[in-house]
């Protein structure tokens, strides 16, 4: 008796194998289509809401949530390399991430020039594209 599985879905003919599953290359492709997506989400989301805050508060607190936004920017950036390393089969994952995060709140609450809650707000710039781009592609459009 045999059972059914994902290997046996692949139907050989000749030399050549078909198969449902999406290959490597394109899941990569996939990924690395993500990947530019959300960060050009995050850069509009940054730049709307940096130009929101400069017009309702001023220009001192703009640079001060634009410099979280960047470190977003780059935090995203690990993240999607770390991602990458994974599906490429790669077993250890860097904890960079967690420094970068560290010395910007460090950073931001030893200078006097800074404040720490836009800076730490910009910074969660990147959650808030990620939410939006979830619930974009979960909400079914009109075709």
């Amino acid at each position: 008796m045999q059972t059914s599985s994902s290997a046996e879905s692949r139907i050989v003919a000749g030399e050549q194998s078909v198969s449902n599953e999406p290959s490597a290359k394109d899941s990569m492709e996939d990924f690395y289509r993500l990947q530019r997506q959300l960060l050009r989400i995050t850069a509009i989301f940054s730049a709307i809401i940096f130009a929101g805050t400069w017009w309702a508060y001023s220009l001192h607190i703009a640079l001060n949530y634009l410099i979280g936004a960047c470190t977003g920017v780059v935090y995203l950036r690990m993240l999607s390399k770390n991602v990458e390393r994974i599906g490429r089969g790669a077993i250890r994952v860097s904890s960079g991430r967690l420094a970068l995060v560290a010395v910007m709140i460090l950073t931001a609450s030893q200078w006097n020039q800074l404040e720490i809650v836009p800076v730490f707000l910009g910074f969660l710039t990147y959650k808030a594209a990620l939410i939006g781009y979830t619930i974009w592609t979960a909400v079914p459009q009109g075709d």
